[in-house]
């Protein structure tokens, strides 16, 4: 119900609970208002029928005369935000936020391939992923339906997979880690990127995983040795990162941020958003640049990533870092992009100043911003 909120409400004339339950019934889970009244016709336990104006309302079907921003499911405060990043597709990628997400995995290539995995898992709609080289999909649920619980599956317990969303396995390829390489992930936060980058370098090289919340720190060991990674260094004193000033080839920033691009996963997280949570959230990530790119190296990379489709997290944010150290020019993104995934150059948007950018509409997987930058040798 949370998903529809607004059209769901807009439908009925009101946002009530009633309103909104009704609405994304009728809405999402492909019920009638006939069928509606059928099941609730008899039940004791059930709300009253639907009333003739509400009948109505839902043969009418009028989200097509809404403002924007209720076809949209988004705040009005956000409206303006989303229109910046994504021009004339803003409603059709606010609705694309709105809808339910599929489950999504990574192949663990320390342990296995693709084709593998996807025998392990037959029976429950597993399919390649439709652009991550060692992606697989699980379409979205209809109804009252459940996606299979993966995590409970052998092949999960050997460490033959992870559950990451397809754009969070593109960003993480984009960076280009290679064997051999010194690798700081600085916000290593869930650990999804910091094992991606770690298959993606074969266990050879470093990868320094660091956060400053040192709770989430916690999980990663046991994710480490189930996907069988030997080259993750878990740093969790920010002193302990001092030795590595100046000598990263990469240095991964998954930023903390409004999370907007994940709406489809967390849909409450949208009503509860604020805009002075957003000028907090810039304000860490500005600080936290300024710290990253101390460790890049001479002709290093530092990549930028967030899971917000605002550009005010995302390509302003890069341009005031550029600002402020002119060391840093941005690599060619389409270049990048296409090299990496070729036969779905339409399947991101490429800034005029850089920067790919992934969404659901067009891209099929949550809002992801990435932007790699490499220092002057």
């Amino acid at each position: 119900a949370l998903r529809r909120k607004r059209s769901a409400g807009w439908l009925f004339g009101e946002e009530t609970p009633r309103a909104i339950g009704f609405g994304a019934l009728l809405l999402e889970w492909g019920q009638t208002a006939r069928s509606l009244n059928d099941a609730l016709d008899g039940d004791k336990f059930a709300p009253p029928l639907l009333s003739a104006a509400e009948l109505k309302a839902a043969a009418s079907g009028r989200l097509a005369d809404a403002p924007d921003a209720v076809r949209a499911d988004v705040p009005d405060w956000c409206a303006p935000l989303l229109e910046h990043a994504y021009g004339d597709d803003w409603v059709e990628e606010g609705a694309a936020l709105a809808m339910r997400p599929p489950l999504d995995l990574r192949v663990n290539a320390l342990q296995a391939d693709r084709g593998k995995v996807l025998a392990e898992l037959q029976g429950t709609g597993a399919a390649p992923a439709a652009i991550a080289p060692h992606g697989i999909r699980i379409p979205p649920i209809n109804g009252d339906g459940r996606h299979p619980n993966v995590q409970a599956e052998p092949a999960f317990q050997k460490g033959w997979f992870e559950v990451q969303d397809e754009g969070s396995q593109l960003a993480a390829a984009l960076a280009g880690a290679e064997p051999g390489m010194q690798v700081l992930d600085y916000c290593a936060g869930s650990w999804g990127k910091t094992l991606a980058l770690s298959a993606s370098m074969d266990n050879r090289g470093q990868v320094f995983a660091h956060d400053a919340e040192k709770v989430r720190l916690a999980p990663i060991f046991e994710r480490i040795r189930r996907a069988h990674s030997r080259n993750i260094q878990v740093v969790s004193k920010p002193a302990e990162l001092a030795p590595l000033t100046g000598h990263m080839d990469l240095v991964l920033i998954d930023a903390p941020c409004t999370g907007s691009g994940t709406w489809r996963r967390r849909p409450d997280a949208k009503w509860r958003l604020t805009d002075r949570q957003l000028d907090a959230r810039k304000g860490e990530q500005q600080a936290i640049l300024d710290m990253a790119q101390a460790f890049v190296k001479p002709g290093g990379l530092l990549v930028y990533i967030t899971c917000s489709v605002f550009d005010a997290e995302n390509g302003e944010q890069v341009a005031a870092f550029r600002e402020r150290h002119g060391d840093f020019a941005p690599v060619d993104h389409r270049q990048l992009w296409d090299g990496r995934f070729p036969g779905h150059e339409g399947a991101a948007r490429i800034g005029e100043a850089g920067g790919i950018s992934l969404s659901p509409a067009l891209s099929g997987t949550d809002g992801f911003y990435f932007h790699a930058l490499r220092r002057a040798a």
